[in-house]
C-alpha cells in the first residue's frame, strides 16, 4: 500500500458491510446501536483513547465535525480503546466532546474493524457498508471529505448508452 490514509472501494466493487456495533454509551443515554442508523444516517466510528498523543492533537477537530455535521444525517460515535472509564470520562470532558462515547477495554469492537493503532476512523454509509477508514495521519480535512463522500446519494446505475 502506499501509505494513504482512505481507502474507498472502487465504484465497480461493492463496498463491505460494516459490523454491527452496540455498546453501553459512558456519556450516558440508551445503548448505541449501529443497525437502527441504516437507511438513515452515516456513521462516523471514531475509534481514540486518553493515552493517544495523536487523538489529542485531532479531538477539536474531531468535535468540530460533530457539531457540523450532526444535523445533516451523521452520527458519530467515539469507541475509547484500552480506556479506564475513568480517563476515558477524563479525556472527553478536556476536550470538549459532546458526541456519544463507549468504551472497548478488549478492542472487542475495534478488532471486528481492523483497527491497528489510535485514531482510527471509519466511516459507515447510510447503507450500513464502510465507506472509508482513515487511520492517524487523516486531518479534520481528509475526514471531512470522507463524510461528504459518504453523504451523497449512491450513482444510478442505468443501462448502458447506445453509441452508433
Amino acid at each position: 500500500m502506499s501509505g494513504r490514509s482512505a481507502a474507498v472501494p472502487s465504484p465497480a466493487s461493492p463496498a463491505p458491510a460494516a459490523p454491527a456495533i452496540r455498546v453501553p454509551l459512558i456519556t450516558g443515554g440508551q445503548p448505541f446501536d449501529s443497525r437502527s442508523l441504516i437507511g438513515k444516517k452515516v456513521l462516523v466510528v471514531r475509534f481514540q483513547a486518553s493515552w493517544c498523543k495523536s487523538c489529542a492533537a485531532q479531538a477539536a477537530g474531531i468535535q468540530r465535525l460533530y457539531e457540523r455535521y450532526k444535523d445533516r444525517g451523521v452520527e458519530f460515535v467515539a469507541i475509547q480503546v484500552d480506556d479506564p472509564e475513568r480517563q476515558a470520562r477524563a479525556f472527553l470532558q478536556s476536550h470538549g466532546a459532546t458526541y456519544p462515547a463507549a468504551l472497548d477495554p478488549g478492542l472487542r469492537v475495534a478488532n471486528r474493524f481492523g483497527f491497528k493503532r489510535a485514531p482510527y476512523t471509519v466511516i459507515v454509509n447510510k447503507r450500513g457498508e464502510i465507506a472509508a477508514r482513515l487511520d492517524a495521519t487523516a486531518n479534520e480535512a481528509h475526514l471531512a471529505a470522507a463524510i461528504e463522500a459518504a453523504l451523497k446519494p449512491p450513482a444510478k446505475r442505468g443501462a448502458p448508452t447506445k453509441t452508433s
